[in-house]
Order: structure tokens, then sequence, then C-alpha cells
């Protein structure tokens, strides 16, 4: 039972009991009452803004609201006061015993405690990664994919029915770039001297895929027009890259659900389809763009193209769809992949793109908007970049790839638990540094140690347990009289794991999978805490052989905290460890 929706409970019920008695009037919105941790411990358990954002609309003052709401609350015999402070705001604290109730419910439920049902089965889309299939994925996308599947997990664990999608940037130059980079290849397989001109791949990765092609194909492609090759080269390269990138993924941990080619929109009436749908709702148009603000380009001049109004829906100014040569826009099969996703029956969308496609957002928004009748949100989010670092120092590794540190580089470096952790660290918008000793530093000041060892040092305590006759499963740990519980240290630790539901749900709204880093590093600095307080405190151990009642109590506590630190790197791709190498 998620402890702070059971509070919230009990507020709305007050508030209800206040308009039966026409204390307040009816038809209030509650939606923006919240019950949370109070932001200064000392004033109380938990804290409700109720009374400040009733008062309004109730047309009277929030210090009276309070006062009526506390008198009921404190009815309750989960409350033990209700106490009015400042202009309205209404802090509460709870029976301890409640507190500890937690404990065997969370044994109960194991790592599915906190599994919530907020989502309520809606389909969304986490559209992430999606690198162009060109290359093995650099170190930026490690940051995108570990997001983005995090997110994912995050979402489904919310309960949302999710969909992990990439994809294809396959439809433009880029890949016959590609492909003639490998025909450069297979030359230079059949012993031919080749030089890679300038914006071509010279990469050490395309070597296997020009010996493949030389023993498939023979002689035959050399002297030939590149027309005649290009197109069977393109997709025996691309097939090729996108095995690579599979691999790339699967070694993060990461597996797309669909993969979405973009050349599928061309020549089969799927981008025009889109563009009709915007056409309909009067939002197509011919037209000509005002001049680029600043120094205006010695190529640039006004002409008419077909445009999308998307300044309807918040954008800066409105976007082409065609070129005055007739050929597509790229924001014109972006438009139709998202319309695609919008009849596949989405309730949400999310994409997850790096920070230099800031300038994507606005007009992307505004499509789906447009296509949805705005009944489908579309939620984009940038990730920084990351740098690399060592010793403190930048960072440069052997780069293989040909221009790039690459996503294997990195796994193979330190793994892919510490990789998908620290990637987490810090918010997506933010840039992260990505220190290779730091990550695999076993000290607190490494939050991606910290939290493992707490998970393994808790099977270190249970493991001690049991050598000394305890029952350690979870049935008779749940079964412990947790009632000689409640040392500073404990409650602190309860309290903590307790806020796992309410966690879960917080981040899932934000779509904010670091949220769960961080709170798992404050639930191990909690649990640290009090392992420490048993060694200068006896009576403060989690086992003491004269007390096996309290032992198993403390016991309880440190599987339940066990049990929510194995959700919460579950939820973020990471393996708990048992003990610590």
């Amino acid at each position: 039972m998620d402890i702070y929706a059971e509070m919230k409970a009990l507020v709305d019920a007050a508030i209800a009991r206040l308009v039966a008695e026409d204390a307040l009037p009816g038809g209030l919105d509650l939606g923006a009452v919240t019950v949370e941790p109070p932001r200064d411990p000392a004033h109380g358990d938990m804290a409700t803004n109720a009374a400040m954002v009733l008062a309004r609309p109730a047309k009277k003052s929030p210090r009276a609201i309070a006062e009526a709401l506390a008198g009921i609350l404190a009815e309750a015999p989960v409350v033990v006061s209700a106490e009015v402070a400042g202009p309205g705001f209404l802090n509460l604290r709870l029976d301890p015993g409640r507190w500890f109730a937690t404990v065997p419910e969370i044994l109960a439920a194991g790592r599915d405690f906190g599994r919530s049902g907020a989502g309520g089965g809606r389909r969304i889309n986490v559209e992430f990664v999606s690198a162009n299939p060109t290359g093995p994925m650099h170190v930026g996308h490690v940051r995108h994919a570990v997001f983005g599947d995090a997110l994912a997990s995050l979402l489904d664990f919310a309960g949302f029915d999710v969909t992990r999608e990439y994809y294809i940037n396959d439809g433009g130059a880029q890949v016959d770039v590609l492909a003639r980079s490998v025909h450069l290849r297979y030359l230079e397989a059949l012993g031919r001297a080749v030089e890679f001109p300038d914006g071509t791949y010279p990469g050490d990765y395309l070597i296997p895929l020009g010996t493949e092609l030389a023993e498939k194909h023979g002689e035959s492609l050399v002297g030939t027009d590149h027309e005649e090759w290009l197109p069977d080269v393109r997709d025996f390269a691309t097939e090729a890259m996108l095995a690579l990138i599979r691999e790339d993924l699967a070694s993060l941990g990461v597996t797309m659900d669909r993969f979405f080619s973009e050349r599928s929109l061309y020549g089969t009436g799927r981008i025009e389809a889109a563009l009709a749908a915007l056409d309909a709702r009067g939002l197509i148009y011919e037209g000509v763009l005002e001049p680029p603000k600043g120094k205006l380009p010695e190529d640039w001049e006004p002409r008419e193209q077909t445009l999308f109004r998307s300044t309807a829906y918040g954008d800066d100014v409105d976007r082409p769809v065609k070129k005055s040569d007739g050929g597509w826009t790229y924001f014109a099969p972006d438009i139709a992949y998202h319309f695609d996703k919008i009849e596949r029956g989405y309730d949400e969308l999310i994409d997850v793109l790096g920070a230099d496609h800031g300038g994507y957002v606005k007009r992307m928004k505004a499509a789906v908007a447009a296509l949805s009748d705005g009944k489908v949100p579309l939620d984009v989010k940038l990730c920084q970049m990351v740098r690399l670092f060592k010793g403190g120092e930048p960072f440069k590794m052997s780069k293989r790839a040909g221009n790039f540190v690459t996503l294997r580089d990195v796994v193979e470096q330190v793994g892919p638990d510490v990789t998908r952790f620290a990637m987490l660290t810090r918010k997506n918008d933010a840039p992260l540094d990505f220190d290779f000793d730091k990550v695999l530093e076993q000290s607190k000041d490494n939050p991606v140690f910290y939290v493992q060892y707490a998970h393994a040092r808790a099977q270190s305590v249970l493991a001690r347990g049991a050598a000394a006759g305890i029952d350690t499963s979870d049935a008779a740990l749940a079964a412990a009289d947790l009632g000689g519980l409640g040392a500073p240290g404990e409650s602190r630790l309860i309290r903590r794991a307790a806020e796992w539901p309410r966690q879960v749900e917080s981040a899932a709204a934000a779509h904010e999978p670091h949220r769960i880093a961080f709170y798992l590093f404050d639930l191990a600095s909690d649990f640290h805490s009090l392992q420490h307080q048993g060694k200068l405190d006896p009576e403060l151990r989690f086992i003491r052989e004269e007390a096996p009642e309290t032992s198993r109590a403390r016991l309880a506590l440190v599987r339940a905290t066990q049990v929510v630190i194995a959700a919460g790197l579950g939820i973020l791709g990471v393996t708990p460890m048992e003990e610590m190498r």
C-alpha cells in the first residue's frame, strides 16, 4: 500500500466531509492537492497543500480551511498530530507503527512493491537512439539508449503499455555514402588500391563488409556504373549495420520492440497521406518564408514553397514540407512517421533526441498536435553530450571506428551495469561527465558502487542472520514483531523505503528516470548510515544474539530495503550485486 496515497485519500475524505457539512462548497477540483514529505523533516512526516489550493475557489481563508481539516484528520487512528503552519500548510505526524507496517507489505509484494496502475494501460511509444545506420554506435548514443530504455521500464512499472521503437534513418543521402564506402572496402578486398574521399566512412568496421561482398560477388561489381551496384550494396550495408547496432544495444541490455524504416515512407503514399491530413485541416499552403534573422546567406532568395502552418500550434515560424524543386524536406517524412504512430493508436508519444535537435521540438509538437487534433501529446526529451574522462583528465580512446569512441568501447571498459547507472546520475538535459576511474571507484563518491554495495551488504547481513539460526525467508521476516523498532536511523530508513511508490509515480509522470537513481542513492545512504550506527552502538546492530526478536525485526527491515533497491535497479536495467567483487 502506498502510504502517501493512503494519506491523500484521508485528506480527500476530510474535504468531502467539510463539503457535506457545508463548510466548503461542492465541485472543488482536488487535482492539485498533494501529500508529500515536508521540506524540513522537523515539521512532521507529511505535509498537504490542500488548504492553500482550495482557498481561492472556496473563497475562504487558507488557514481556516487548514484548521478545519486538521480537526478531522486528527481523528484518524494513523494520525498522531495535524498542525497548521504559516498561512495554511498542514503538517501531519503519523503513528510510527504505520511506517513500519510497510515492511511486511514490501516483503509480501517483493520487487512488485511500488508497481503502479497510474498509467491505466495507456499505450505509449518511446522512440530512442534512432542513430543513422552507418556504423557502430558511439558514446553519445550510450546515453540515449540508457535513458530511453530506463524510461520505458519506468513507464511499464507505472502501468503503461510501452513500445520501445527505433527509427531507422535510411531514407537520406547518408546510406548512399555508406554504400560507396563499403564498395571501396570491397575493391580493397580484391586487392585494388583505394582512397577514401572526404565525406565517406573510413572506419575499420567496414573491412569485414568489403570482404564479405568480395566473397559474394567476386569481380562482378568492379568497373560497373554505381547506379547498377548502389541499390544492392546499400541494402546489404544497411542490414549489416543494423545487425551491428542490435549487437551494440544488446551489449548494453537494450532490446527494441520495433524497428521502423524511414525508406518505407517513400514511394508508398504515406508522406502524401500525412500531408493530405494536414491539408484537410487547412494547414498546408503555398507561401514565401520571411528571410532568416541575422546576416543573409549569399544564396538566399525568396521562393515559394509548400508550407505547414505550424505557427497555429505554437511554433515560431511555418515550416516547409516540400522544396521548390518538388522534393521533400527532411521534415516531411518525420511528419509521416509520427502520423503512422498516431494511426497505430498510441495515447502518448515520446522522442528521445540529441541536444542538437532542440530546434526540432516545436515543429514536431505542432505536427503531432495538428494530426491528432490535440489528443496525443508528444514529449521530446533532449539528451546532452557525454564528456569522457580518465583520472580527471579528458580522455580519448583508440578510435577503431574511424572517427569516434564506440558504445562497445565504453561497455567493455566498465561493464553494462556501471555504464547504465552512471548515465542516469544526471538529468538528461544536463551535460554528463563520465570518468572511467570514478565509475569503478569503490567509495561513497561513486553512486554506482554505493547503491550496489548497499544491496550486497544487505545480502551479507541476511546471510549472517541465517547462520545465527534466524529464518530469513520473506514469509518468516514478514511475520516478525516490528514493535521494538523505532530508533532514529530505523525510522529514517523505513520512511525512505515507504516513499518508493510515490517516487515511481512522480518520476513516470515527469518522464525522468534519473529520479530513480537519485532516490536509490538516498536509500542506500540511509541504509549504510544505520549499519554504521551499529558499529558505534552495539544496541543498534542488525543482529544481536541475546535479542533474537529484535534481530528478526531488523533483518526484516534490511530485507525490505534490499527489495526496494533491487526493484529500482531493475527499472534502471542494472543487475543487483549479491556480493561486491
